[in-house]
């Protein structure tokens, strides 16, 4: 055993010193100069052949792919830092950057030292999902990453489920987005890196929503025809949003929405006009009532059919 150690050690010095133990060809260029205590990334290859076999996959091999970079700033030591030393010590995970040993705080730092100039990740700071300590490692599996693509640690749905339970059952009732049958993702409507959107706090608002273009919610990007700008607007629509009307996620009802009556759902906000009623009997100047015993006026959009806004009516009729 402690012959095959020496053995590893010593491959992994020889890796360090900057030479490949096969032969060099000769118009093989000259390893670039490292830094001290720097041993270069395929010094890590004597110890993590599994991670080495298949790093070439990874999207961080394009900073060793491109051969520009300072070296303390590509491949492996990018990330856990000097190697040197943790090799000299046989694998002290006390002499490198271990990410399974950093607090939460600490992970971020490393991962935002590359990603922290894009926008999509540029309020992560303030995000729900770092102020519950839920950092970069939870959910991207940097080595060994079973999705195709932004090296999650599971199925994007699979992981979200994790944590989200509730939202998990919501996904279930018979009217949902598609989220299990693969049509939808989580991150289609929400920004896990963190959203700005600062609605996040009114209670019929899920946090952490993304956006459409410019202040627009993220409904808009699947449901286009709702966006306008409309001649006559409806004010829940533009002003408090979709989820006035529609559970975002799933619901007992038809088309998401809260209430299982469509009348219903229209009487929270309508609930002072002098035409509605049981008994039909409005106001003398009404010319047409609305008598809501009746199942004809009880789904209101068969009238008011233009819901989300309209260029040709004021209340939205034909």
């Amino acid at each position: 055993m402690n012959a095959t150690r020496a053995l590893i050690v010593a491959a992994g010095l020889v890796l360090a010193s900057g030479l490949d133990p096969a032969p060099l060809r000769a118009d093989t260029p000259a390893p670039p100069k490292l830094p001290p205590g720097y041993a270069g990334s395929t010094a890590c290859r004597a110890c993590h052949p599994d991670v080495w076999l298949n790093f070439y996959k990874n999207p961080h091999f394009k900073t060793l792919a491109i051969h520009k970079a300072a070296p303390e700033t590509t491949g492996c030591e990018s990330c856990h830092g000097p190697g040197l030393a943790h090799i000299a010590a046989h694998g002290d995970k006390s002499k490198i950057v271990a990410f399974s040993a950093l607090a939460p705080a600490r992970v971020l730092d490393r991962c935002l030292t590359c990603h922290g100039e894009t926008l999509p990740r540029a309020n992560i700071r303030r995000s729900v999902h770092t102020a519950n300590d839920v950092v970069c490692t939870n959910c991207h599996s940097i080595h060994k990453s079973p999705t195709p693509r932004y090296l999650l640690a599971h199925k994007q749905a699979d992981l979200c489920y994790g944590c989200h339970t509730d939202v998990r059952a919501q996904f279930d009732m018979p009217s949902h987005h598609r989220v299990n049958e693969g049509v939808v993702q989580c991150s289609d409507c929400h920004n896990p890196h963190g959203a700005f959107d600062p609605t996040w706090r009114m209670a019929s608002r899920p946090r952490m929503v993304n956006q459409a273009l410019a202040n627009e919610e993220a409904c808009i990007g699947c449901h286009p025809e709702t966006r306008g700008p409309f001649a006559f607007e409806h004010p829940p629509v533009r002003v408090e949003g979709c989820e006035t009307c529609h559970f975002p996620h799933g619901s007992t009802n038809a088309r998401l929405l809260r209430r299982p009556v469509v009348f219903t759902l229209c009487l929270e906000c309508h609930n002072g006009a002098s035409g509605f009623g049981r008994t039909g009997a409005g106001a003398p100047t009404t010319p047409f009532t609305h008598n809501l015993a009746n199942p004809r006026f009880q789904n209101c959009t068969s009238c008011h059919i233009r819901i989300h806004g309209s260029n040709a009516d004021a209340f939205f009729l034909r």
